[in-house]
């Protein structure tokens, strides 16, 4: 290697040592910068995030009615609170369930975590979305001080429900599903542009229990006693209908409310953090009513919905509150349910109109082949085709299963529809009760005066609920019985004592009347300590169980009357009985009568024969009429009959 060769080398060999060097002095430069401004970042978080804490510490906004509703927190008898929400991932403190100012303060953290929240791996200020927005107007939160975040999933849902109102929907009561037996509320999201041709297509805000059995005394004790778990969730509308208005045969009336957007938009806010939230179902208390007011307060707070239901919700109660407030109800509408469409159309064929159904359900060709069919006019022929096809997919939607018949006769049918030229005719669908805030409340109370036997006595009756077959009608279904906790004291004046004379655990009755199309079982239900006078025992309690299954027929004679037979069984337990007890059968049959809709009368007898334990029958009689002062008081008179046992009352009944 010459000189210049060797003094290229040596100038040359320092460079990339250089260079080296200074690439690690910039990559140390930059992380300690970085390192500097993230240290410096989350000491302004962390005076920022103590900042709003002590601001709502100062505000008090743990105490403010808006947070506890958003929790759904309720004072406790013995002070504090506690919130009704059992899912403990609904709460961003370990205290949260009973410390609103702990749960504010883990809420004001997340909301400057990076942590995600349930199974959509939401920001908090996503999956807390109603608390966020209510907390940043409230504190007037610098969103540039806290992390980035898109709430993408939320923003999808609420475009898809496109809400411009809200409405209240009432299906009626169903007795032949015990969570039903009081009627159910859901809220359906009426859309921007919906018209009434498009609303089956809007969404459903319900809230259910998630049974865990079908047991029937396993599914009454969890759905007393909190067992099940409550859930809301958002279907479409048109699938409700369909269960309650086609499968179940549930009349549903539609409450519209008077929400603005933005008391819509936070409800909604609310019911997207609920989605994965339970709470535990109790089946008198916190039910699907009560529930649906929690979200109608979250909107309008100054409403106190809730307060007004201390020991139970009953549905029709919480629809009497919203339409008795002004403002609350902006339009009432009925549909009814298919059963009820098709009874209507039948009131109004004539005899011979409705012989040509029968041909025509029975043989579907009958359309063609039936000389009394032709005779009518088009419009005629189009209302008799219209009942025979409402009927065939009543049926389809009812059966489980089905050979295939029905289906072949109903599309014969259509097609016998399609080719007659002329409109369906609009058939009024009156509904047969009207709706339910008319009705009488609940809780009844009466005294009253009269004789039993040889002595006199006074008594004093009181009914948590709900309405039995003497009640005024109005609002409730007909020929419909529900009592739950009644009981009945007496004194006795010949023998000075006071005693109870019945207590009714539950006592239901559904008479459904029969007619050429619709042939649904009557059935009751009795659970009761009631009093006896039997083999020389004078006024024995008695634990009596008596069920029954038979058919009802109704007819217009006079105002509206329903005869009713009823093959029953029964047992009962008292010391009245040799060997303590009786079981045995018979039938129940009787006739209930509407005069006006003010007066009325039921009248009753039962044959029974007692083959197992002591052995005896009974020919068991009552009648009684009841006169409607107002619609909250009437006055009632009654007559029973029993072996060896009479009795007669007058008294008076306040509802209320």
């Amino acid at each position: 290697m010459n000189a210049r060769e060797t003094f290229v080398v040596r100038s040359l060999h320092p460079c990339p040592v250089f260079l080296i060097g200074l690439a690690v002095w910039l990559f140390l430069s930059l992380n300690f910068l970085t390192a500097a401004q993230a240290h410096s970042g989350k000491e302004s978080e962390s005076r920022y995030l103590a900042e709003l804490i002590a601001q709502a510490r100062a505000a008090g906004l743990a105490d403010q009615r808006q947070w506890h509703l958003l929790l759904h927190y309720r004072p406790n008898l013995t002070g504090g609170h506690t919130s009704q929400a059992d899912d403990p991932a609904f709460f961003l403190s370990n205290n949260g369930k009973t410390d609103p100012y702990a749960e504010l303060e883990a809420t004001l953290r997340s909301f400057f975590s990076p942590k995600t929240f349930g199974v959509l791996y939401q920001a908090a200020p996503c999956a807390f979305i109603a608390r966020y927005h209510w907390l940043k107007a409230q504190l007037s939160i610098d969103e540039s001080l806290l992390p980035s975040y898109h709430c993408e999933h939320f923003s999808h849902w609420y475009r898809e429900l496109n809400p411009r109102g809200v409405t209240l929907i009432f299906p009626s009561s169903y007795l032949n599903n015990p969570s039903s037996m009081f009627a159910h509320t859901l809220l359906r999201i009426d859309q921007v542009g919906q018209t009434e041709e498009t609303q089956l297509l809007a969404y459903s805000i319900n809230f259910a229990a998630q049974p865990t059995t079908d047991i029937g005394i396993t599914y009454a004790v969890y759905g007393l006693t909190g067992g099940f778990k409550g859930r809301f969730s958002t279907k479409p509308y048109y699938l409700k209908v369909k269960e309650y208005g086609d499968m179940e045969n549930r009349d549903i009336w539609e409450y519209q409310l008077g929400l603005n957007q933005e008391q819509i938009r936070f409800m909604l806010m609310h019911v997207w953090e609920l989605q994965l939230t339970y709470f535990d179902y109790f089946f008198f208390k916190e039910n699907c009513a009560y529930q649906i007011l929690t979200l109608l307060e979250v909107a309008a707070p100054e409403w106190h919905l809730t307060d007004q239901f201390i020991l139970w919700t009953i549905p029709a109660e919480t629809v009497r509150l919203l339409t008795q407030r002004p403002g609350f109800v902006q339009d009432i509408q009925f549909h009814p349910a298919r059963t009820t469409t098709i009874r209507r159309k039948l009131e109004r064929l004539s005899g011979k109109e409705k012989n040509v159904l029968t041909e025509i359900i029975e043989d579907a060709e009958a359309v063609k082949t039936s000389t009394v069919m032709k005779e009518l006019s088009p419009k005629r022929q189009g209302l008799v085709l219209d009942l025979a096809i409402d009927y065939f997919q009543y049926n389809n939607t009812t059966r489980e299963e089905t050979d295939g018949t029905e289906e072949r006769q109903l599309h014969r049918l259509l097609g016998a529809r399609s080719d007659l030229d002329v409109v369906s005719p609009n058939v009024p669908v009156p509904p047969f009760s009207t709706q339910p805030e008319l009705g009488h409340r609940p809780a009844r109370a009466g005294v009253g005066g009269g004789w039993r036997n040889d002595e006199s006595f006074e008594e004093m009756t009181l009914r948590a609920g709900y309405h039995d077959l003497l009640d005024p009608e109005p609002g409730y279904p007909l020929y419909s019985q529900i009592v739950l906790g009644s009981m009945k004291v007496r004194h006795y004046n010949k023998r000075n004592r006071t005693r109870l004379e019945s207590l009714t655990l539950a006592n239901i009755v559904s008479l459904t009347p029969v007619d050429m199309l619709i042939k649904a079982p009557s059935w009751k239900l009795r659970v009761e300590l009631d009093t006896v006078k039997f083999n020389g025992c004078r006024y024995c309690q008695n634990i009596n169980l008596n069920a029954g299954l038979g058919l009802a027929r109704e007819s217009q004679w006079m105002h509206r009357v329903v005869w009713f037979a009823l093959p029953e069984f029964d047992a009962n337990y008292s010391k009245a009985y040799d060997g303590n007890y009786r079981i045995g059968g018979g039938i129940n049959a009787g006739i209930i009568a509407s005069f006006t809709e003010k007066w009325k009368m039921l009248a009753s007898g039962s044959y029974l024969r007692y083959p197992v334990g002591d052995s005896s029958d009974a020919f068991l009689f009552f009648f009684g009429q009841r006169f409607a002062v107002t619609n909250n008081i009437a006055l009632r008179v009654e007559f029973q009959r029993r072996p060896k046992d009479n009795e007669g009352l007058l008294k008076i009944q306040v509802y209320f």
